[in-house]
């Protein structure tokens, strides 16, 4: 292995790439303009269409964001296991300007007035703020107001695009430098102060995208629960698009099986992490008991989510957990794969559950005596059943599969193999102890 010889040529999509880009695309179309039609004919002024919308989008942009934080935190440790691997996340990390595009069809419910006198906005209702809590949502309109919130927007995707095309770029110039090692050393001193301003704007993200869907609630913990999220999902992604390209001989004595062993650990790593933080922020809440806080969870904890919020930590944390603990499991690469598939859509099905109960929401819940105070508690809009038909499935299913035509473009611009990284004769000859 350590006398590996490197050929570009043999690390390359070629029509492999070509033909996923052309399959995934034409899914992908199809799913959304299925969705599109279906929300239409549902006759709720886009409400559910939106709101499945954001879903798909947010477990897109997780993926993406993902792969910021395995590039940066792959050169702040200097690893070399992960040379190989790193690569495939440069690319997913490249896609920011196409899921930038995605998130347009979301400036139609920011920016409209239809459905605010019953709902308060077709998504975020601190758009027109109505019901039980809108005096505490007019005094946040300082910060939840529409012109800030598309400059966060404009913000946000500024870093991540500028980090992405950074890193790329570097990544590229250390291909044709030889021995010259200054890029990869360029990369290293520029990753930690970039992990700073990503751990920043990510938080900051997930608080505008998911958390001000209920705007009278807030969890100083939110943008950590979100992150494990989108680790979660890039490490699935990876484990998923190594075993493509391993059963298209793509990556010959590139990949083994200590590279999924490594990836299998990180996941499950991330699983065990997921649950903890959930732990956290259900307990600190409910502990502290304050009706603006736990009233998040009373609605999830009602019908008809009563039985989501259960499965959710079943299907979420112990399967997976379960699953994943054996050292067996996380080596063999046809088993990883089943459970990186399984934990990609567990990560959605959470997503589900931070979005979806928004929509059923009641604009007034019930006005109940607490402790000798009149407090108004959230609970979905009496009859409600779950929201779970087509469009939850083909949305997220259509714009993970554009998702995935960009970085299939991507990738086949490029060797797949960071051909003179200074660290990949070694990450060739990497073995667990």
């Amino acid at each position: 292995m350590e006398n590996h010889t490197i050929d570009p040529a043999t690390y390359t999509l070629g029509e492999h790439g070509a033909r996923l880009k052309r399959n995934a695309t034409s899914v992908g179309v199809l799913a959304l303009a299925i969705s599109a039609y279906l929300g239409f004919a549902e006759g709720d002024a886009w409400r559910h269409f939106f709101h499945d919308y954001l879903l798909g989008y947010t477990f897109v942009l997780s993926i993406a964001l993902g792969s910021v934080f395995f590039v940066l935190i792959q050169h702040i440790t200097g690893s070399f296991w992960s040379t190989t691997v790193r690569r495939v996340a440069e690319t997913v990390m490249a896609q920011f300007p196409l899921v930038m595009l995605m998130g347009l069809p979301l400036l139609y419910p920011l920016l409209s007035h239809v459905g605010q006198d019953e709902f308060g906005g077709l998504l975020w209702p601190w758009l027109h703020p109505h019901g039980a809590h809108a005096s505490l949502i007019e005094g946040k309109h300082a910060f939840l107001n529409v012109s800030f919130f598309l400059i966060r927007q404009v913000f946000y995707f500024g870093v991540w695009i500028l980090m992405a095309r950074y890193f790329n770029k570097k990544s590229v110039e250390q291909d044709n430098s030889g021995d010259d090692v200054r890029p990869t050393f360029a990369m290293r001193k520029v990753a930690a102060p970039s992990m700073i301003l990503f751990a920043i704007t990510l938080t900051a993200a997930s608080f505008d995208l998911l958390m001000s869907l209920d705007p009278a609630w807030f969890s100083t913990i939110f943008g950590v629960y979100y992150f494990s999220g989108c680790v979660i999902a890039i490490f699935a992604f990876l484990a998923i698009t190594m075993d493509w390209l391993q059963d298209r001989n793509l990556m010959v004595g590139v990949f083994n099986q200590e590279h999924y062993h490594d990836l299998g650990k990180f996941l499950f790593a991330f699983v065990f992490f997921w649950g903890y933080i959930a732990f956290s922020q259900f307990m600190l809440l409910w502990y502290a008991d304050i009706p603006e806080e736990t009233g998040w969870y009373l609605l999830r904890q009602s019908d008809p989510w009563t039985n989501v919020s259960w499965a959710l930590l079943i299907l979420t944390f112990v399967i997976p957990f379960l699953g994943l603990l054996s050292r067996h499991v996380k080596r063999s690469r046809k088993t990883l794969k089943f459970w990186a598939w399984y934990m990609l859509v567990a990560h959605l099905f959470d997503l589900y559950y931070l979005i979806l109960p928004q929509f059923t929401k009641a604009a007034n819940g019930v006005d109940i005596m607490v402790d000798g105070k009149m407090q108004n508690i959230p609970i979905a809009e009496p009859g409600t059943s779950l929201p779970l038909g087509a469009m939850e499935v083909l949305i997220p299913v259509g714009l993970f599969c554009l998702f995935v035509a960009g970085v299939a473009s991507t990738a086949g611009k490029r060797p797949l193999l960071a051909k003179n990284d200074p660290l990949l004769p070694k990450c060739l000859g990497f073995h667990n102890i």
